[in-house]
């Protein structure tokens, strides 16, 4: 039995089917900077208010794989948090997220499979009520169990 497990981890023994967590965080123009330069995306429709106004969006919009992150926090973090491996994540951005905007994460356990540790999480992100982001994750959570 593993005595160190972090606080916090929800090990494959514990998660249950429903099982729900989420983050709410308002996306910031310093968010969109550090993002663009970690991510090296320097795209105009996240940087620049004049040439994004002049967009579909009519002003400008958070990198989509910024409000992803927000999904990987909450899986990283609380469900079923460190130590967790990600295998898979489908994605689909419905509505962009501006800066400013306090974006929901949250993710709910829909499959299990003990044997393999495997966790599939529906993801969705919501701004105002409103869905800006879904996908589904499938990921191994850590077990107390050495493997």
């Amino acid at each position: 039995m593993l005595d160190n497990m972090p606080r916090g981890t929800i090990c494959i023994e514990d998660i249950e089917m429903g099982m729900t967590r989420h983050l709410r965080k308002v996306i910031t123009d310093r968010d969109i900077e550090l993002f663009a330069e970690v991510s090296t995306d320097h795209n105009p429709v996240h940087m620049d208010d004049d040439y994004a106004r002049d967009t579909i969006f009519e002003g400008r919009i958070a990198h989509g794989m910024l409000t992803a992150g927000l999904i990987s926090a909450v899986i990283g973090e609380q469900l079923p948090g460190h130590g967790t491996v990600y295998m898979g994540q489908s994605l689909k951005f419905l509505a962009p997220v501006r800066p400013g905007d306090m974006v929901h994460a949250e993710v709910e356990v829909i499959s299990i499979d003990h044997a393999k540790r495997r966790v599939g999480l529906d993801c969705r992100c919501m701004v105002n009520g409103k869905k800006v982001l879904i996908g589904e994750a499938m990921v191994m959570a850590p077990s107390r169990k050495f493997d």
